[in-house]
C-alpha cells in the first residue's frame, strides 16, 4: 500500500477511543469539510476542471485581463494550465501567475492550481525558452543511463526553484512510464528506461525536488505509456498486458512511488478491463486497481482531454461523467469545459452522480491545496 505524505492518504487504522476516554464535548468540525459544506454544487464542481486560461475567454491569455477576471467569476475552475502562448517572459509570467493567485484569494476562492508541462528535456515550456536563462537539461532517458539518483533530484530541484519563483504550484512531471515497448515513440526520450525499480528511484527523486520547493508533482501516465506503441494524442493507446503483467513492470512505479498526485492516461488494457475504455475512464483501473488495490488516496488527474483518444470518441460532457464515475478528481482541459461543467452539474441533478462522490474530490482536491497554500 502507498503512503503518502502530507496527509494525503489515510493509511493506517487507530482503535476507538472507550468511552472513558472520549472527549466530554463534540470535536470541532474538520475544517475542509466545513469549506464543502459553504460551497454550492456549482462551486464544487468548478474545483474539478483544470483548464487553458483562454479556454475560457476564446483568446491569447498572458495577463490576468478583464475578460478573464469576469470569467473566473463566473466559473471559479480549479485551477489552470499554461502552455507555450501563456508564457512570455520572466516578469510578465510571473506578474500573471502572481496576480490569478491574488485574484482568487481576494475572491475567497480556494487557491487556484497553477499548472505546467515542466519535465525537462523535449518537454520544458520554460527551460526551453532563451528568455528565461535556467538551466536545460537533457531527455531523461539520458538521466537515467548515468544510473545516478543524485542527477534526477538535481532535476527536480532546478526544476522546482524556478517554477516556485515564477509562481507555479504544480508541475505535470515526473514521467514514471516504464519503457517496456522499444518501439514506443511517445516517451522514448521522456522516461527514464526499462527497469521499474530504477524508473521508480528516479521518479521520486525528480518528485522530491520539485516538493521541496512546494511545487506539486504529478506522476504520468498511469497505467504506463512505456508499454504502448500509438500516440494518445493521435488516438486510442493500448496495452496488451494482463494486470499480473502490469503489477510485474509498469505498475511498480504507481504502486511504490510516494506521489501526492497521478495522471491518468489514455491508455486502454483489454486484457484487464475486458474492453478499450482508456484508463482515464475506466472504473476497473481507477477505482479497483489503483485505489483499492494500490491503495492510492491521493489526487488523480487525467491527461488531456482535447486529445484524440477521447475527443475523437466522447463528447466532452460523456468524457468528464466517466472520468469522475472512474473515480478521477481533476478533468484536464476538457474540449468544452461548460458543456463538461454542466453534465456533472446535471448529473447529480438526476441521481446519476451523488453530491457525496462529488465531495470526495473535492476533499482531496482541497486537502492537496493545503499544501501549497
Amino acid at each position: 500500500m502507498i503512503t503518502l505524505s502530507l496527509g494525503l492518504c489515510a493509511c493506517t487504522s487507530h482503535p476507538a477511543a472507550s468511552p472513558a476516554s472520549a472527549p466530554a464535548s463534540t470535536p470541532t468540525a474538520d475544517p475542509i469539510e466545513k469549506e464543502i459544506e459553504n460551497m454550492s454544487l456549482e462551486e464544487k464542481i468548478s474545483q474539478l476542471f483544470i483548464l487553458i486560461p483562454d479556454d475560457l475567454t476564446g483568446h491569447t491569455e498572458t495577463s490576468l485581463d478583464e475578460d478573464l477576471k469576469d470569467a473566473i467569476s463566473q466559473y471559479q475552475p480549479g485551477g489552470f494550465i499554461y502552455f507555450a502562448d501563456n508564457i512570455t517572459d520572466p516578469d510578465t509570467t510571473g506578474q500573471f501567475l502572481k496576480d490569478t493567485r491574488q485574484y482568487y484569494l481576494d475572491s475567497d476562492m480556494p487557491i487556484p492550481l497553477l499548472s505546467v508541462d515542466e519535465e525537462g528535456g523535449t518537454v520544458a515550456r520554460i527551460g526551453s525558452r532563451a528568455e528565461f536563462h535556467e538551466e536545460q537539461f537533457e531527455g531523461m532517458r539520458e538521466i537515467g543511463e548515468t544510473h545516478d539518483v543524485s542527477k534526477a533530484l538535481h532535476v527536480g530541484e532546478t526544476i522546482g526553484t524556478y517554477l516556485h519563483d515564477l509562481g507555479f504550484n504544480m508541475d505535470f512531471a515526473p514521467v514514471a512510464d516504464v519503457l517496456s515497448n522499444p518501439d514506443n515513440t511517445v516517451v522514448y526520450d521522456r522516461s527514464f528506461g526499462s527497469d521499474p525499480k530504477e524508473v521508480t528511484a528516479m521518479a521520486q527523486a525528480v518528485s522530491d525536488g520539485l516538493m521541496n520547493h512546494h511545487v506539486i508533482p504529478v506522476w504520468k501516465h498511469y497505467p504506463g505509456h512505456g508499454g504502448t506503441a500509438e500516440d494518445s494524442h493521435a488516438g486510442m493507446a493500448y496495452t496488451g498486458k494482463t494486470l499480473d503483467e502490469l503489477l510485474a513492470d509498469e505498475l511498480i512505479p504507481f504502486a511504490e512511488g510516494n506521489m501526492p498526485v497521478i495522471m491518468a492516461g489514455h491508455i486502454a488494457a483489454p486484457n484487464v478491463t475486458g474492453s478499450n475504455t482508456p484508463a482515464s475512464l475506466s472504473h476497473t483501473l481507477i477505482t479497483d486497481i489503483l485505489r483499492n488495490r494500490l491503495g492510492f488516496d491521493g489526487v488523480v488527474i487525467t491527461d488531456s482531454m482535447v486529445m484524440g483518444a477521447i475527443a475523437n470518441t466522447y463528447t466532452s460532457g460523456e468524457a468528464a461523467l466517466a472520468a469522475i464515475q472512474a473515480g478521477c478528481d481533476i478533468i484536464l482541459i476538457p474540449e468544452n469545459f461548460t458543456e463538461a461543467r454542466q453534465a456533472l452539474i446535471d448529473a447529480v441533478h438526476s441521481g446519476t452522480l451523488s453530491e457525496e462522490r462529488i465531495n470526495t474530490s473535492v476533499s482531496r482536491i482541497l486537502k492537496l491545496k493545503q499544501i501549497i497554500d
